[in-house]
């Protein structure tokens, strides 16, 4: 598993730098997919989140912690904050030192250093791995500059559903199914099913829009979701 993400990793920072590097600076001002959110924002929130994942890993390899962030979460957003109203080349700029720098940490990442513990969520390398491949996924999707969900793998697919089924309301089994046989249950309980592109299921279950129409199997209104975990 560790060389297919890290080859899916390096895809997705491609894609990235393919699809912001035309931006201009009113490009870059204008509103995102995500409420409250130019494009800068969500610029500026990968490149924290790309530098913050990094710094996690190269601090295990060291059998050291750290905070994903210095000074917490108001630290996070005044960054994001402060950054949001740069011109388009600094934010290509800064995400391009950011995904090499994690593309370089991946590279060498021995077998062993994908368990090594980290701060974040409790747990290992390899969840902080995880979790920046799940940033630059749907933010680029977020950024509304070309890609979307519809360019997700279905290793992505499969992952961010197994990750995103705690959405799934107790006392609920949410099973998502797809024209082409793709298919996934969540959750234990009482059967709720949703029909659509396994894209667009598994856009729907992260909270974004998806590209075509996804649809309850009985007709009546989706299935409300919880917290993102």
């Amino acid at each position: 598993m560790p060389g297919e993400l890290v080859i899916a990793i390096r895809r997705a920072h491609a894609r990235l730098g393919g699809a912001i590097e035309p931006l201009t600076d009113p490009q870059v001002a204008v509103p995102s997919r995500l409420p409250g959110w130019s494009r800068g924002h969500v610029l500026a929130h990968l490149t924290g989140v790309g530098f913050a994942a990094a710094r996690q890993v190269e601090f295990a390899r060291r059998g050291a912690f750290v905070d994903l962030y210095d000074g917490g979460r108001p630290a996070r957003d005044a960054a994001i904050e402060a950054g949001a109203s740069a011109p388009a080349a600094a934010h290509v700029r800064a995400l391009r030192l950011a995904t090499e720098r994690i593309d370089a940490l991946l590279v060498g990442l021995a077998p062993a250093d994908w368990d090594r513990p980290v701060r974040f969520r409790d747990g290992v390398v390899r969840d902080m791995v995880l979790a920046w491949w799940r940033e630059i996924e749907i933010h680029l999707t977020d950024l509304d500059v070309g890609p979307d969900s519809d360019g997700w793998s279905a290793g992505f697919c499969n992952h961010l559903a197994d990750f995103l089924a705690a959405r799934v309301a107790p006392g609920t089994c949410l099973v998502l199914e797809a024209p082409d046989g793709w298919a996934c249950e969540l959750g234990a309980g009482e059967p709720r099913i949703v029909r659509g592109a396994c894209t667009d299921l598994v856009a729907w279950l992260a909270g974004r829009d998806p590209v075509r129409p996804v649809r309850a199997g009985d007709g009546g209104e989706l299935p409300q979701l919880g917290p993102w975990p």
